[in-house]
């Protein structure tokens, strides 16, 4: 039998005392709340501080699990050969406890963005629909499954 292959990422929504999300510019994906792929060995929560660490240079404390989503179909990368398999995405809310925001290797900008104009800025529709998770979160972890290319698909949407 063959081993399936998956990709297991976290992201973080940071919110500080002023009620401002941080936001990171990468190259391929624009705006974004941080995150990214969880190492061999490694743990969701520890790679996940230590994705947000890397990309915007603030220490955070995970809270809360708001969703869970799976990227069930297949694409080629940005460099159109290497295939990418399919993903399990693991949302989370965090506060900052530390840092001085930095751009990294992966992002051009970092920036603390109000609650509310932080839609306007995401224009990756799968983040669209983790951030609108997460302004309307009351208290059930979400499941969505969806797929992203050729384009954006929800196929599932419901509470856990």
């Amino acid at each position: 039998m063959k081993m399936p292959t998956h990709i297991a990422a976290a992201g973080g929504i940071v919110e500080n005392e002023e009620g401002k999300i941080l936001l990171v510019k990468t190259e391929h994906g624009g705006w974004v709340y941080p995150g990214g792929q969880i190492e061999v060995g490694e743990n969701l929560i520890d790679g996940l501080t230590r994705e947000i660490k890397e990309e915007s240079g603030i220490d955070v404390e995970v809270s809360y699990l708001i969703g869970v989503y799976s990227n069930t179909g297949m694409y080629k990368w940005y460099d159109g050969i290497t295939d990418v398999p399919t993903k399990i995405m693991f949302d989370f809310v965090c506060k900052p406890v530390g840092g001085e925001l930095c751009t990294s290797e992966e992002t051009s900008e970092v920036l603390w963005v109000p609650k509310d104009e932080v839609l306007s800025m995401i224009t990756a529709d799968a983040i669209r629909k983790r951030y609108q998770v997460y302004l309307e979160f009351e208290g059930k972890v979400v499941y969505q499954e969806y797929v992203t290319n050729p384009s954006f698909e929800l196929k599932l949407n419901r509470t856990i």
